[in-house]
């Protein structure tokens, strides 16, 4: 009988030993949805300098109403300058994200709405998202971003 449990209580203790933990990834989750809020706070005052400033310097953007794809800090900065010229009334609101968290990397898939005034009238977008971030010193920066409009069917 005490084999029995000592067999059973090794098992037990080697499973614990190596089961992720879900607490400490549910604070990491909740760090990454914490980065993407951010983001969109940052977008919503409009401040190209503070939201280019969330992306780290080797970051891939693919914005959602970029000819091209973004490689550069400037190139990041630059897009969102103009979005702020060309739609200073443009805000996002947030819709549901799935996180995952691998180590210092993490992953963000979602969807968000956009709306403008355009000639008195809003205009409502929604689109979907895809950020990856790396964690460096604590903060989770952008290191790819793609954002495309909702396929209609």
């Amino acid at each position: 009988m005490f084999r029995f449990l000592f067999i059973i209580l090794i098992a037990l203790a080697v499973f614990f030993a190596t089961a992720e933990d879900p607490a400490g990834a549910g604070d990491e989750e909740q760090s990454v949805m914490a980065a993407t809020e951010e983001w969109v706070r940052t977008f919503n005052a409009r401040d190209p300098e503070r939201i280019a400033a969330l992306y780290a310097p080797d970051a891939v953007f693919w914005g959602t109403v970029s000819p091209t794809i973004r490689t550069s800090p400037g190139q990041i900065l630059e897009y969102f300058v103009a979005s702020a010229r060309r739609r200073p009334t443009l805000r996002m609101s947030l819709g549901e994200q799935h996180v995952r968290v691998y180590g210092d990397v993490a992953f963000n898939s979602g969807y968000y709405t956009s709306r403008y005034l355009q000639d008195g009238q809003e205009i409502v977008t929604p689109m979907r998202f895809t950020f990856a971030y790396r964690k460096h010193e604590g903060r989770w920066l952008i290191i790819n971003h793609h954002s495309s409009r909702m396929p209609t069917l």
